[in-house]
């Protein structure tokens, strides 16, 4: 499958940010791949956590 392009605007302010982010001779793809990853691993972090406090709420099935 071949690649496509998009633009995303974003601001000056957030532009900055990525680009503090951002590690040399990595592309803002990569950059952004990489905080999306970061992010769905968070995401999962806390669902996990929710599960395990709500561990004690289930009662055995015989």
């Amino acid at each position: 499958m071949g690649t496509v392009t998009k633009r995303i605007p974003v601001g000056a302010d957030t532009w900055a940010n990525l680009s503090r982010l951002k590690e040399p001779g990595e592309t803002y793809d990569e950059l952004l791949t990489r905080l999306l990853e970061m992010e769905a691993g968070l995401r999962l972090s806390r669902e996990l956590q929710a599960l395990e406090q709500d561990a004690g709420e289930f009662e055995e099935l015989d």
